[in-house]
């Protein structure tokens, strides 16, 4: 353990989501206990809908001893298989494990994920060091300490519990709406709007394929996605299928991006979206039938954020979407998260020994944006050109009215290059991740017979 007397440096989270959640158990592995994480929501549930969280980040969680919870709720994915919008196979590629990756790739409940990894930080940290209803609102700094200002959103005549704290660091994971970054980037504001409309839910069905593969359907500008998120399912013989409908609302020459006020927790209609996908059927699902057996569908706006040159001022950093908000394609939002929690982590672990030195902490969080801010934004870019689901819109764009093979359509080595290419953007090639499971396979003995107090 790095630090072995205290007092120890403080450091304050802004966010209780994946990123800030893993960024306060990085930390606490690294050897740091004097954490504390606040969050706006006056209460954390299982909301939301699926996840995916690929192999360069499952690794992290295997060496913060989370990965036998993660088997537990979740569905080590077997295979992401690519269809035109006529239903004809374009691509199927193993996943995970089943591709040779010494960890799986895991599609799990996003409320359920940040739970487990918030009875995790309860256990290590304390309950104590959580502080919920807690709204970032200002910070000031000088050379020797960050003070963050709160607020309580669900009651504004009421102070919250600590209506100011200070440390010696400040990370923002509060999200693509973050306070933290509208204050360094007054003039940024919203979020970019992509000019696509996702419609999202979640239902049981029989199992389809493998009973764990995600199916890719359709074009850019009308597509749809399913897979099965729950492990605990699959063990009844079941699969919880989360879907995503997605269809173009504003016109892509369209100058005015400026998201749709939307409000992810309410239940939209159906009727909102559902009639282009009437007669889609493919893997072995009807969408039809998904979305219709389906009792609560939410409405999300596919946003990002451009690229900035700059996330780490003296002593506050960003995290996770307030640094690098991204479309949902390949993947890959939470997985960044993580990769960036575990980069903060290490880097600030580097310097304990000059910690009070004059401008070490600076440096250690600018070395982290050094790590982490060119690679995603290459990812944000590469996600505005599709991504991986390039290959939906080159099938599309060639063979409208669909294909009887589709080598036919897009040569082999085309196909599969695209894939590849992604890969190496976003850092999940194979060999390179499972390098690092050999070398990093001792931290895993940390955890070994830990048994998290409250776990799920």
């Amino acid at each position: 353990m790095p630090f072995l007397s205290d007092p120890q440096p403080r450091i304050l989270i802004a966010g209780a989501g994946i990123g800030g959640l893993t960024t306060a158990l990085a930390l606490h592995a690294a050897g740091f206990s004097d954490i504390h994480i606040f969050e706006a929501a006056a209460h954390l549930t299982t909301l939301g809908v699926g996840i995916n969280v690929q192999p360069s980040a499952v690794l992290i969680l295997r060496n913060l001893g989370l990965l036998p919870a993660l088997e537990d709720i979740g569905i080590s994915t077997a295979e992401l298989n690519f269809y035109s919008r006529h239903g004809n196979p374009i691509l199927s590629e193993p996943r995970g494990v089943h591709a040779g990756y010494a960890v799986p790739q895991f599609s799990v409940h996003r409320g359920e994920f940040q739970m487990l990894l918030l009875d995790a930080a309860k256990s290590r940290l304390g309950a104590s060091h959580i502080h919920l209803d807690h709204a970032l609102v200002s910070c000031s700094q000088d050379n020797h300490a960050i003070t963050a200002n709160f607020v309580r959103r669900s009651n504004a005549d009421e102070p919250p519990t600590h209506p100011s704290m200070t440390g010696a660091v400040l990370i923002a994971a509060d999200g693509i709406n973050s306070t933290a970054r509208r204050l360094l980037y007054p003039d940024e504001g919203p979020p970019r709007f992509s000019g696509r409309m996702l419609w999202r839910g979640c239902v049981e069905t029989e199992p389809y394929l493998t009973g764990a593969s995600m199916v890719w359907a359709g074009h850019a500008n009308q597509k749809f996605i399913a897979y099965p998120i729950s492990g605990r399912a699959a063990r009844r013989g079941k699969s919880l299928v989360n879907w995503i409908a997605e269809l173009r609302v504003r016109d892509e020459n369209d100058p005015d991006l400026t998201p749709p006020v939307t409000d992810w927790t309410k239940h939209v209609p159906k009727e909102r979206f559902e009639g282009p996908f009437k007669e889609w059927q493919c893997g072995g699902l009807k969408m039809a039938e998904l979305i219709d057996s389906t009792e609560s569908v939410f409405e999300f706006p596919m946003c990002d954020r451009e690229p900035v040159d700059r996330w780490s001022f003296g002593r506050l950093t960003l995290l996770g979407d307030a640094a690098h908000a991204m479309y949902p394609i390949g993947s890959n939002g939470a997985t960044q998260a993580i990769i960036d929690a575990e980069t903060v982590a290490e880097k600030l672990a580097g310097v304990v020994g000059s910690w009070d030195g004059e401008g070490v902490v600076e440096r250690a969080l600018t070395e982290y944006q050094e790590v982490r801010l060119p690679p995603t934004a290459r990812i944000v870019m590469a996600n505005r050109a599709n991504g991986p689901d390039h290959v939906l819109q080159l099938a599309h764009e060639r063979a409208p009215d669909g294909f009887a093979n589709v080598y036919d359509v897009i040569p082999k080595e085309e196909l599969e290059s695209i894939g590849a290419k992604y890969k190496a953007v976003a850092g999940f090639e194979r060999e390179g991740v499972n390098e690092k499971a050999r070398e990093t396979e001792h931290l895993v003995k940390r955890f070994e017979g830990v048994k998290e107090k409250g776990s799920l």
